[in-house]
């Protein structure tokens, strides 16, 4: 899911503490820094959102960790 960045948008996942990100899903290995159901991590993590992102993107297969 692809939601485009808007001051809303960022401080929403600021306020409501939103996780999202490869770092925080339970398919993420972190040992490899890959994706255990083989998805690509890249517009997934959390360093993407740290240089003005054009979007928020949620993975269909998060799963809280």
């Amino acid at each position: 899911m692809w939601i485009p960045w808007t001051p809303t948008v960022a401080e929403e996942r600021e306020r409501y503490d939103l996780r999202h990100t490869c770092e925080e899903c339970a398919h993420f290995d972190a040992q490899s820094e890959r994706c255990r159901s083989g998805w690509p991590t890249e517009p997934y993590r959390r360093a993407f959102y740290e240089n003005n992102p054009p979007g928020l993107v949620m993975c269909k297969e998060f799963e809280l960790a």
